[in-house]
């Protein structure tokens, strides 16, 4: 009996002194204020809890208030800093490689692989950025720019003629075939297998907890992976055994890197990047473009100026129906603040995660090695200090600012050495494709449109649409 008695009191003192240290973890200085939540779940259930804000989640504003701007919480069983604060958000973004590394949740990297471009540092990021450019640099894109155009063009005739288009999963349909062509020469009228349905799921298994039980997000998004990954892997070794004689596409380059004696690149590597692309070329850009349209059949003051830019774009050319050139595409500048203002009100990416290499001091709290820091952009982007009425939707406010490329303020494409590649391959789709819309269509609303948070970007119910070709009359008055 006092040997049951023993055990169950050190029983309950170890599990007392474990839900203590969960609470209370070593720090070698001041951690921020903040819960650390439930053992082993942290405040993982709350972080993901639905909203259909537009504002700052509410998850982060109630801590905010609580706690100030930097907090400690638990997330997916990790210990993370959350930053709001712009300045220690830059800093973190500028110590890339010195205090800092890129870091993402383990269901994040047991998706895109342990060797995706975004779990790799130093040289081999670096070189996997430079090969990527080659494709979404200035060159490249100069020399897709016809394509982007021909590809927006056939969609919105093929759409005119439907009863009604769903704008998010046609759009991403559009932009996944047209990158799925330039990165591995994929035709989806030829292919006997789907490629774009094995991403479908992925977004919402991106950061969830790791139950790879059949049904669970995590476990589609795992079966999506391993089923593309065998369509691109047996891709790979036929065109190692059978080279094409002229090659045309990313994925033919990338052989040829990976023959070159002394190489780095592996297979592995390869496959993994590969596989990212593909994916973030549909759905961050589907997700903005279909905001931009809904924030366009909401003001019809912005789409009126869209509109007057675009057409006089066609007013100012020799041949009105010449194709876009790179100076006309340069010249919208209107279209790219519309663009900037999309991006911020979206915050299509709510979280930006790396890992403290060393213990940091800032201000009076110290950041523990190992920890995760949370960059939370819907901050940043929804200051009011800074954003006069910061869920208003007003892309003139970007006139006197430049925003091409990251800053405290704004990081919608991320920040620092790893701003996205693909920003400029996003805002050559969005602006090609609004200034085909704008100047060859009309549409009214069907149905959707509402969004859910969860906290990444979603539409539950579509946005449903019906197109209508402007007629020659409407053209000719304006």
């Amino acid at each position: 009996m006092w040997a049951l008695f023993i055990w169950v009191s050190l029983l309950l003192i170890s599990i007392t002194h474990w839900v203590y240290s969960w609470r209370n973890p070593k720090c070698r200085g001041k951690l921020p204020p903040g819960s650390m939540g439930f053992p082993l779940f942290g405040e993982t259930i709350q972080f993901f809890k639905p909203n259909t804000t537009s504002d700052i989640p509410p998850f982060i504003k109630e801590r905010v208030k609580k706690y100030g701007p930097i907090f400690k919480t638990n997330l997916v069983g990790r210990p993370v800093i959350v930053s709001t604060d712009p300045d220690l958000s830059y800093f973190v973004f500028q110590q890339e490689g010195r205090c800092f590394q890129s870091w993402y949740p383990d269901t994040f990297t047991n998706i895109f692989g342990r060797k995706n471009v975004g779990s790799l540092h130093g040289f081999m990021y670096k070189y996997l950025k430079s090969m990527v450019l080659t494709l979404f640099g200035y060159d490249g894109l100069k020399k897709m720019l016809p394509q982007v155009e021909l590809t927006a063009n056939k969609r919105l005739e093929l759409w005119s003629n439907q009863e009604s288009v769903e704008l998010k999963d046609s759009t991403a349909s559009m932009i996944f075939d047209l990158t799925a062509k330039k990165l591995i020469s994929h035709d989806p009228d030829k292919s006997s297998e789907n490629l774009r349905a094995n991403f479908i799921a992925f977004i919402q298994g991106l950061i969830s907890f790791p139950f790879n039980i059949p049904g669970t997000a995590y476990h589609k998004c795992l079966k999506g992976r391993e089923n593309a990954m065998k369509m691109l892997r047996n891709m790979l070794q036929e065109r190692r055994k059978k080279p094409r004689k002229n090659p045309s596409d990313f994925f033919d380059y990338v052989i040829e890197e990976i023959q070159k004696e002394g190489t780095i690149l592996t297979e592995e590597i390869a496959l993994d990047l590969m596989f990212v692309l593909l994916f973030a070329s549909f759905e961050t850009t589907s997700l903005a473009l279909t905001l931009a349209i809904k924030f366009l059949s909401d003001d019809p003051q912005v789409l009126k100026r869209l509109t007057e830019e675009h057409e006089k774009i066609l007013r100012n050319r020799e041949d009105p129906d010449s194709g876009l050139t790179w100076e006309e595409y340069k010249s919208m500048t209107y279209t790219f603040q519309f663009i900037n203002e999309t991006a911020r009100l979206a915050n299509i990416v709510p979280a930006i995660f790396r890992k403290a290499l060393i213990d940091i001091k800032y201000k009076d709290y110290t950041i523990p090695a190992g920890w995760a820091v949370m960059v939370c952009p819907p901050a940043v982007h929804l200051n009011p200090e800074k954003y006069e009425d910061p869920l208003v939707f007003n892309p003139s406010r970007w006139e006197e600012s430049n925003a091409n490329n990251a800053s405290k303020h704004f990081m919608a494409f991320g920040g620092g050495m790893r701003f996205c590649v693909g920003t400029d391959f996003t805002k050559l789709q969005m602006a090609v494709f609004l200034h085909s819309l704008v100047t060859k269509y009309r549409w009214e609303e069907i149905k959707g449109g509402n969004i859910v948070r969860t906290p990444g970007l979603q539409f539950p119910n579509g946005y449903h649409v019906r197109l209508h070709k402007k007629t020659i009359l409407e053209n000719v008055t304006k």
